[in-house]
């Protein structure tokens, strides 16, 4: 069977680029300035006060975690979700850098008497409305959950990541999954492998095994629908740089804070329920020897954290012109 790789001219380019020596990674298009103490902004509000301040083309990754429209509380009805989130998606758009990356979660769990708020009806108004490039629809498969006696149980949800533009932003060595010793082994035998990306490890797919947390899990600070910080994680590391800057816009748990401090970015959250602050200082009180950070839960502070993303950004456009002049 042919290569196709053979006849796509994008993979020529990337074979041509490797053998010359240079690099073809996404991670070089933007400038990373970390910092030894991170910013971390914590807010009480509707996600457009947060969004509708922010400047052009500030912020590195988004992450949305919306209210799925299936009532499980008063924050998750919405006669009209569509049209509700047509309006941040856009902001959202408008905000990204064009290597920024967009992180939505969703279900498909689309019936009547659910509402209208499933990420296929997203995707699908995206694709209409939005000039985002669908990167992955990656699957969240978990071993745990509810048992069903009428349908299959439901064991998976989906994670829409979109790029802004063709140069979004993606770390594949930093989510690597290390081979075992008799693995690595063998497989650097092989000379049809790269023993560098061997040693590297593999590549973690769009499909992820990971488990939900369990009602006792050590993790849980009372949020009903609370993500785990190793998803978290994987996330933040693949598509956004160290000291790099996150809005997460419907914080609930708090999970993204916590994990922006042991990563080193710096995040702007916020969410219209007042409990969530509650739920964030458990999640801070899980911290063990974190970096230094600093917290606020002023707006004017996540306007000062992304005029700083812009300042960087723009002297690593100076500092690139200068060098190839």
């Amino acid at each position: 069977m042919a290569n196709r790789a053979h006849r796509n001219p994008g993979h020529r380019s990337m074979h041509v680029l490797r053998k010359r020596g240079k690099t073809h990674r996404s991670t070089d298009r933007v400038p990373t300035a970390p910092s030894e103490v991170t910013r971390q902004v914590a807010l009480v509000c509707d996600c457009l006060s947060l969004l509708r301040a922010l400047p052009d083309k500030s912020v590195q990754l988004v992450l949305c975690d919306p209210p799925y429209n299936i009532n499980v509380a008063d924050w998750d009805t919405y006669s009209d979700y569509v049209s509700w989130a047509s309006i941040w998606l856009r902001e959202v758009e408008r905000v990204l850098a064009d290597t920024g990356n967009l992180v939505l979660f969703g279900g498909l769990q689309y019936q009547n008497e659910a509402g209208s708020g499933d990420l296929l009806t997203l995707l699908h108004h995206l694709r209409q409305h939005s000039a985002l490039r669908l990167v992955n629809l990656i699957v969240w498969n978990y071993p745990n959950g509810v048992s069903a006696q009428r349908f299959f149980a439901n064991r998976h949800e989906e994670i829409a990541w979109f790029g802004k533009t063709s140069m979004y932003y993606f770390d594949l060595d930093s989510v690597r999954e290390p081979y075992d010793a008799n693995r690595r082994a063998l497989y650097l035998k092989d000379k049809r492998l790269r023993p560098d990306s061997v040693i590297k490890g593999r590549n973690p797919t769009n499909v992820w095994q990971l488990p939900r947390l369990s009602g006792h899990s050590k993790e849980r600070v009372g949020h009903p629908t609370q993500k785990p910080a190793a998803l978290i994680r994987r996330l933040l590391r693949a598509l956004s740089p160290p000291g790099s800057h996150i809005v997460d816009l419907f914080a609930g748990s708090g999970i993204t804070t916590r994990v922006a401090i042991e990563e080193r970015r710096h995040s702007l959250c916020c969410d219209r329920d007042p409990m969530w602050k509650t739920y964030l200082s458990r999640q801070l009180a899980q911290l063990t020897a974190p970096p230094p950070y600093v917290l606020s839960d002023a707006l004017g502070d996540a306007l000062t954290v992304s005029g700083t993303a812009e300042a960087a950004r723009t002297a690593g456009r100076r500092r690139t012109r200068t060098t190839s002049q």
